[in-house]
């Protein structure tokens, strides 16, 4: 049984939706933080919020790094 090949011509598109989803739950996080009374979940909020932007700094650093081997041709 042979490996399947490695198909990375819809990375930059893959990666750009994950970072599309990733904002709008932080979007949605933030609304979330002006709507409780509840500091725990405030504080549990905004430490989310902070992680996923850790997260998108690496998206977007993969993304650039997948167009640019996309433009080399991958090689």
């Amino acid at each position: 049984m042979n490996a399947k090949p490695d198909d990375r011509s819809d990375n930059v598109e893959r990666i750009q939706g994950t970072i599309n989803h990733t904002i709008n739950n932080m979007r949605k996080a933030d609304e979330m933080i002006e709507e409780t009374s509840d500091d725990t979940m405030r504080e549990n909020l905004k430490a989310k919020n902070e992680r996923r932007e850790e997260a998108l700094k690496g998206m977007r650093r993969e993304i650039r790094e997948e167009a640019i081997a996309r433009e080399k041709g991958y090689k």
